[in-house]
């Protein structure tokens, strides 16, 4: 029979360079977990770095650092296997690699071949492809490793085969988007169904910058059977046992897949947290103003941080509503955040006083309505600075893709959990919230949207329901379809023109707003890159958009 070999998955946590501190919690959780057999620990893709280091990559120091900490690592493992993910130079070359280590040495090396070059990726930018497959030993089993983007093609799990593999390992650092949990499954079960091998895959979990890394790790056996599957966005180890001719010797933690908005709201919490703690906050400030987006924000924060680091500050003018007023408190109390309210109608009257002069025999326009949002933003902004808070905006992707979200105003803010949610989502994710505690008060949901710069406003007012606006949006944002085709799709020729426009004339304002999670396909940023400058209309009605 044949000897089987511990397998120790490791679902981890990186910060992008801080390579000393990667390298420690490295060593610690092998030293802290030990076998008394030897181990195959496995790490996720540039476990080392954090993904993705971006133009880090480029700096010498940085990368001898790197150089100087696996070698480290290496020097502290003996009888133990590791197969560390980390950039490599050789030949004047650089590789997104894996290196595998025992003995206080390095076993062998993999160089990374599908190097992945759209949506958020760009890592022809750095590194170069590598050339062929990579099989390693242990106990009579031949391990084949690939990386990330590997297993999406069929050349490199094939390579393996060919090359005497008997079971495949995949590290990778895959960003999590609504659908991404199920595609992988399927991709990597594809590879299962032609080289007839097991896959383990293993993920890297946590918030970077607009990123935020899900884990969900699984193993497959050699008949697509699912073996494992391990927790969404936390850190975890996970021990799976191996033998070239019995397989895997135990089937475990096979839970159904949780509900989209659960897996939503968890990366929105994941991310959040992980921004602000790995900036060096602790603490984050919301202008809460009774509506829902504000309160999904704030909740978000709550859950991220813990209600005693949370400060909600409402900022109530002469058009604010009682109704706004009063579920701002109630939710405030409920969460028992720091609450403090701080009217704004003298400050603005002060505004319109000194401006006076210039504005006289001038009708009031946006131009008012949008100095109310930018004296909030700067009360927030005062809040920020003087107590050491991160301040969180509100707004959401609906608005942001049509411009409605004042610059300097309610777009102020070192991040906007939200920025890739489209309000028919924000409303799905509250009610999965309030599922869990029923927080936020049922008249902030059922009330009509507005966001109360006017007496009686409500975003209806200039735009469509946030059901067919969301539609248009996600066909035109997402899947690049053109006017005609929207409109053929059910939807008003107005309709669809204003909408449109307004997403193309608003992108000034979108590369100026603060970063937020990607949760969907194609959020803005890296996913969706348009010029700001640029001749291209699609329509050219005379609409005026918030500034």
């Amino acid at each position: 029979m044949s000897k089987s070999q511990n397998i120790q998955l490791v679902q981890f946590n990186p910060q992008v360079g801080h390579i000393h501190e990667n390298s420690q919690r490295i060593l610690e959780i092998v030293n802290d977990n030990k076998m008394k057999a030897p181990v195959l620990w496995v790490f996720p893709e540039l476990c080392i770095t954090g993904y993705p280091p971006e133009d880090l990559l480029m700096r010498d120091d940085f990368l001898l650092s790197v150089e100087n900490a696996v070698e480290n690592i290496t020097s502290n493992i003996d009888q133990d296997y590791l197969i560390l993910g980390t950039p490599i130079r050789s030949e004047g070359k650089m590789y997104n690699a894996a290196v595998v280590l025992h003995n206080r040495s390095i076993l062998t090396t993999y160089h990374k071949q599908i190097l992945p070059n759209y949506d958020v990726f760009d890592e022809k930018r750095y590194f170069s492809s590598g050339t062929g497959p990579c099989v390693f030993t242990i106990n009579d089993i031949n391990f084949g490793l690939t990386i990330c983007e590997d297993i999406w093609r069929t050349q490199p799990a094939q390579e393996a085969c060919d090359a005497g593999a008997n079971i495949i390992i995949n590290i990778n650092a895959s960003p999590y988007d609504i659908e991404k949990y199920n595609l992988r499954r399927n991709v990597a079960g594809d590879r299962v169904s032609e080289v007839k091998l097991p896959i383990i895959y293993i993920n890297q979990v946590g918030g970077q910058d607009e990123l935020v890394f899900d884990g969900s790790s699984f193993v497959l056996d050699s008949k697509n059977k699912l073996v494992t599957v391990m927790p969404s966005f936390e850190e975890a180890i996970e021990n799976v046992q191996f033998s070239k001719d019995s397989g895997f010797t135990e089937y475990k933690n096979k839970k159904q897949s949780p509900s989209m908005e659960k897996q939503l709201y968890e990366a929105l919490v994941c991310g959040t947290r992980d921004y602000v703690v790995k900036n060096g906050f602790s603490k984050a400030i919301i202008g809460l103003s009774g509506g829902i987006d504000s309160a999904l924000t704030l909740l978000i924060a709550v859950d991220a941080l813990g209600a005693e680091n949370v400060t909600a500050v409402m900022m109530p003018s002469k058009y604010t509503s009682n109704v706004s007023k009063e579920d701002a408190e109630k939710l405030a109390k409920r969460l028992t955040v720091s609450y403090e309210v701080i009217p704004i109608e003298n400050i603005n009257k002060e505004y319109l006083l000194s401006l006076g002069q210039y504005f006289k025999n001038l009708p009031p326009d946006i131009t008012e309505e949008n100095i109310q949002a930018r004296i909030r933003g700067s009360l927030l902004m005062a809040f920020s600075n003087k107590f050491g808070s991160m301040l969180l905006a509100t707004g959401n992707k609906s608005e942001f893709a049509v411009g409605y979200a004042t610059l300097y105003g309610d777009m102020a803010g070192a991040f906007a959990p939200l920025k890739d949610v489209y309000k028919t989502d924000v409303y799905r994710l509250v009610q999965y919230r309030n599922t869990i505690s029923d927080i936020i008060p049922q008249r902030t949901i059922e009330r009509e949207p507005t966001a109360e710069l006017s007496f009686d406003q409500k975003d209806t007012d200039t735009l469509p329901t946030y059901s067919e606006l969301d539609v248009i949006l996600k066909m035109f944002i997402e899947e690049d379809a053109s006017v005609e085709a929207i409109i053929l799709n059910g939807h008003p020729e107005n309709i669809v023109r204003d909408i449109t426009r307004l997403v193309l004339k608003n992108e000034h304002k979108r590369r100026q707003s603060p970063p937020g999670i990607k949760i969907t396909e194609r959020a803005f940023g890296k996913d969706r890159r348009y010029p700001i400058t640029s001749k291209f209309k699609i329509s050219d009605p005379n609409i005026q958009e918030n500034q």
